[in-house]
């Protein structure tokens, strides 16, 4: 492209005719005396006398900044007259009026590269006594606007120019590298130029480049320059800490994260709120969220309240771990605080409620949203189909189908295997296949959990024919089958007592390097277990223990029934004191409802071995291994005194259970809902009113929620009118509601 020639003025200190130097006379009056009657001159003037009004005035802030907003919309102010501008506003310190209009140059420059721009600047430069901190000025313009190489080049040409762009230019292009979202390598190369050139970094261009590398999810790199401010002293802020903090609680390295929290105090710095919120989000993500509780007391300590930021995290953490009464605890206290809730949260509420079963909570959640004015997205929707889907309610579900179309979301193929699943739940196979079907034809392509989905309700149903013929399918689609879709088959093969052929599937599932799960072995053990081949199910128990898989209760239980049903009583006692006393059952298990809250791993093996005999009734064995973990001096958690007080109520040695949960309630635990109502309705039969009447009050004492007034208030009049009955329906309806604690010492927000 050729440029257009650039009009170099001979001299702008005089003007080239008496005519000029009488009209120039007339404007720098009418500037300083009558500026809007300058309009009357304004066909007149021409660039070459704009720019000699500029050179006149350029020692009186006020006059210069007149003519500026007065030349701004006109013909004559050229990008000549406006260099000069940008060197005297540069002079001025009118960093902000420079920029806008820098920013406009380098927007309506006639080439890419800004070499005319640049040109314009040189040849004004030393009319104006200006200095290099203009094209500083110019480079962080134009990287504002995302236009790097033409910063880049006006650098290039500022240094060989004899002009020396300082760390602002450097800083600015990196910045927008960065923000760019430009590969990580154009920012080193900028860098290695900033050393070239001599060039020192500040904290800043460190800032940047940490930023911009942890970004990448190169975090080694971030830390790389981290050490290299130290080894410069150049002393990192606020921001370059809570930079390397955030991108290791992204990482989930919340340990490091913490190191580094604690480090800013020995160099003199306070986190922010920021930094807390970070690190609180971290813990969340690693389902630490018991330890938020210590990082709310420093917040306080050191004089932050919670924001929006740190609720909506807690809210969400909370639903997470299936803690949904705390969540629901922290809701109430946000709003009280007049911090609103955003989509995100009320979506996890959403899904935290449908997973519980509890849709008509989901659905208040849901309406309160559209109340406030928050629109609800995808998974918001998404979450709604998924949870009337699993309860086989599909009516709903295609409600809130129709409704998430309206708002302009097409459904995902997350949402399309959502109601697949509903369709497989509620028997409609014939359904789910045309669902499929219309998949395809909307130009999404099913996938493993689609034809998974459907494979596993064919198998529920006892139609393994249907079942391999859609396996078949979706191998001869590309779709390979993954863990999950052989296990259903193989269960399916199980229950009609093909083990031979489940042995055959299984085989070709490890050929495949796909990964057996509980529900794999548990499918196996199964069926040798029917067949009567006891020793081939605790052989295939051992080797899925030497092949490190997890057994889990179910895969216990159904060996004890089966040594039951064979009268190998004694066998089936050893097993469960395997899960405590032999080293080689692993401990990393989840166990269902009662020990859910059970977050520490050493426990985890306890607390099944104690639930094993709880639910065979062997209640002195329990107490024994209850016992034995006082001797190690272990301190049983609330997943071991949920489990074994729920085991004395059903067996009917209520005072131990009484006993045992007031000393869960002295060492500050909150017992699991299942456990009081358990415990409620095992006093009442024992007529033991008084020990009732005190876990009454502990139950509606621990319920914070104001929305739980109502039920409250019904609890204590049907208590003191003696209608149990009505008493353990309320507290069970409460408890679905998530206004009851489900266990676990909660961390509110605003202790």
């Amino acid at each position: 492209m050729s440029l257009p020639r650039l009009q170099i003025y001979r001299s702008l200190s005089t003007l080239s005719s008496p005519t000029d130097a009488l009209l120039a006379e007339k404007a720098l009056t009418l500037l300083k005396r009558y500026p809007y009657h300058l309009n009357s001159i304004s066909s007149q003037i021409t660039p070459e006398l704009a720019s000699y009004l500029l050179l006149q005035t350029q020692n009186d802030r006020t006059l210069t900044l007149k003519f500026i907003n007065f030349a701004k919309p006109h013909q004559f102010f050229n990008p000549h007259c406006k260099c000069i501008a940008l060197h005297i506003l540069t002079k001025f310190k009118l960093y902000k009026t420079a920029q806008n209009l820098a920013q406009d140059l380098a927007e309506n420059s006639v080439d890419e590269k800004g070499n005319y721009f640049f040109q314009c600047l040189k040849d004004t430069y030393f009319m104006c006594n200006s200095s290099s901190a203009v094209f500083d000025l110019v480079v962080k313009s134009c990287s504002y606007l995302n236009f790097i190489e033409k910063a880049l080049n006006i650098v290039d040409l500022a240094k060989l120019n004899g002009f020396m762009p300082g760390v602002l230019s450097y800083n600015a292009i990196l910045d927008s590298i960065v923000r760019c979202r430009k590969p990580v390598i154009f920012a080193e190369k900028v860098y290695r130029e900033m050393i070239a050139s001599g060039v020192s970094l500040n904290v800043f261009s460190y800032n940047i480049l940490i930023r911009g590398f942890c970004a990448a999810g190169n975090l080694e790199m971030g830390l790389r320059f981290f050490e290299e401010m130290e080894r410069n002293r150049c002393l990192p802020n606020v921001v370059t800490y809570n930079t390397v903090i955030g991108a290791y609680c992204k990482l989930k390295r919340i340990d490091e994260a913490f190191k580094l929290l604690r480090s800013m105090g020995l160099e003199g710095l306070e986190p922010n709120l920021l930094t807390y919120n970070m690190v609180i989000n971290g813990l969340c993500r690693v389902g630490r969220i018991e330890e938020t509780s210590g990082v709310l007391a420093e917040m306080d300590r050191n004089g932050f309240a919670p924001d929006g930021v740190t609720y909506n995290t807690l809210v969400n953490g909370y639903c997470k771990v299936g803690n949904f009464h705390q969540a629901l605890v922290l809701h109430s206290e946000m709003l009280r605080n007049g911090l609103p809730p955003d989509v995100v949260t009320y979506t996890s509420l959403i899904n935290t409620m449908c997973k519980a079963g509890n849709l008509n909570r989901a659905m208040e959640f849901f309406d309160q949203m559209h109340v406030r004015g928050l629109r609800p997205n995808g998974v918001t929707y998404t979450s709604l189909i998924n949870g009337f889907s699993q309860k086989g309610f599909m009516d709903e579900a295609y409600r809130i189908w129709d409704e998430m179309i309206r708002s302009g979301f097409p459904p995902t193929i997350v949402t399309y295997n959502a109601l697949l699943n509903g369709h497989c739940v509620s028997g409609r196979m014939e359904e789910a296949i045309g669902l499929l079907r219309g998949m395809e034809g909307k130009g999404l392509s099913p996938d493993v959990v689609s034809y998974s989905t459907i494979i596993a309700g064919f198998c529920r149903y006892q139609e393994l024919d249907r079942a391999f013929q859609m396996n078949a399918e979706m191998v001869e689609k590309g779709v390979s089958p993954d863990a999950i879709t052989y296990s259903s088959l193989i269960q399916g093969l199980c229950e009609q007592r093909r083990l031979n052929e489940a042995c055959d599937l299984f085989q070709e599932m490890l050929n495949k390097s796909l990964l057996p799960d509980e529900f794999t072995y548990t499918s196996l053990i199964n069926g040798y277990c029917k067949e009567g081949d006891l020793n081939e199910a605790l052989n295939l128990h051992d080797e899925m223990i030497k092949k490190g898989f997890l057994p889990d209760t179910v895969t216990y239980n159904v060996l004890i029934n089966g040594l039951n049903k064979q009268a190998r009583t004694r066998e089936a006692k050893r097993l469960l004191l395997k899960l405590f006393y032999d080293e080689s059952i692993p401990n990393g298990i989840t166990y269902d409802t009662l020990i859910e809250s059970c977050s520490d791993i050493e426990f985890k093996s306890v607390v099944a071995l104690i639930k094993g005999f709880c639910m065979k009734g062997l209640m002195n064995e329990a107490d024994q291994v209850f016992e034995s973990m006082i001797k190690r001096n272990q301190k049983p958690n609330e997943a071991v005194y949920n489990v074994i007080i729920h085991g004395h109520c059903r067996d009917g040695n209520v005072h131990k259970a009484h006993k045992l949960y007031k000393e869960m309630v002295d060492f500050g635990f909150i017992p699991h809902t299942v456990t009081i109502i358990a415990l409620v309705k095992a006093l009442y039969s024992e007529g033991m009113d008084e020990q009732l009447n005190l876990v009454i009050r502990d139950i509606l004492r621990s319920c914070k929620l104001s929305d739980a007034e109502l039920s409250k208030a019904l609890v204590q009049i049907n208590h003191k009118e003696g209608n149990i009955d009505a008493v353990f329906n309320l507290l069970t309806e409460m408890a679905k509601d998530g206004f009851l604690p489900s266990g676990a010492a909660p961390a509110n927000a605003g202790q």
